[in-house]
């Protein structure tokens, strides 16, 4: 089953006195590309988090966000009491030996440094557990949108895969006609030669090998091949890069075929095959 490389997800949780809220979106990369932000409280838990991403989310580049809101009461951060009475008096003695008339000190105070004392909360292990399970939800999240998205993208390269089959089908109708053609040419090309007479014998001999160099049919055997093999890896996990290698050689056959062509309308069909093959390669820059 194909999965998209790009995607987004999302969950929610509460553990203790926060809300928890997980984002997690994903682009086309060639590799695993982590960006992770977490608040200082959830540090810990990071590699943990790119754990979980490197076992289920394979290649892209993904962005992580964790965020919380305090529900409930907490004593995580207060006023430096001592501190604020320090500066307080401070500020009032300078006031009164400038002889300045009375301010506000409590706004100013507030404003001063290291007046706010976070305690430093422990993770327990129940919240350790909680928010990786959370994060955990939002991955699954994120590879059912990928899913999702990777449906659509197995319908459209079996869509492209059966237009070049199709394609494929119509060679042998001009086959022959394209041997009869060139033999026409070369006879009536060395008829209208002034001078001389030529060997029938050798310009058999010359006529077989030039048609032998024109032969399509390893061609056509091996792009056959190659598209039935295209189907069949779609059906395996995380398949992107490998789908990438095979229409690298569907591509391959395709452009000996139109090299060998020399026929309007089967140069047609290969550009036909082309069209759908570029289609092809854009899209498995998205796939997983």
């Amino acid at each position: 089953m194909l999965k998209s490389m790009t995607g987004f997800g999302k969950a929610t949780g509460i553990s203790q006195t926060r809300k928890i809220s997980i984002e997690i979106r994903s682009l086309n990369s060639k590799s695993l590309d982590l960006n992770i932000r977490v608040p200082s409280l959830y540090k810990e838990l990071d590699p943990q988090i790119r754990k979980l991403i490197s076992a289920s989310a394979g290649r892209g580049k993904i962005d992580f966000s964790l965020n919380y809101d305090l529900v409930g009461a907490n004593s995580e951060t207060s006023i430096n009491q001592e501190l604020a009475k320090f500066y307080y008096k401070e500020l009032k003695s300078l006031n009164d030996s400038l002889g300045e008339k009375t301010e506000d000190y409590l706004s100013l105070i507030l404003r001063m440094p290291d007046i706010y004392s976070s305690e430093k909360e422990e993770l327990s292990e129940d919240e350790q557990k909680e928010v990786l399970k959370i994060a955990s939800e939002a991955i699954e999240s994120l590879n059912d949108f990928r899913r999702k998205e990777g449906e659509d993208l197995e319908r459209e390269f079996k869509e492209r895969i059966t237009d070049i089959s199709n394609l494929l089908k119509e060679v042998p109708k001009y086959e022959q006609e394209r041997i009869d053609n060139v033999k026409e040419r070369m006879k009536k090309g060395l008829e209208d030669i002034q001078s001389g007479t030529y060997d029938d014998n050798r310009l058999e001999q010359e006529m077989i090998f030039y048609i032998e160099k024109l032969d399509v049919a390893e061609e056509k055997m091996r792009l056959a091949n190659h598209l039935t093999y295209f189907e069949e890896t779609m059906q395996l996990e995380q398949s992107g890069k490998k789908l990438g290698f095979i229409a690298q050689e569907i591509g391959r056959e395709i452009n000996t075929l139109g090299s060998k062509s020399n026929h309007a309308e089967m140069q047609k069909l290969v550009i036909g095959m082309k069209d759908n093959l570029e289609k092809i390669k854009e899209q498995i820059l998205n796939t997983l």
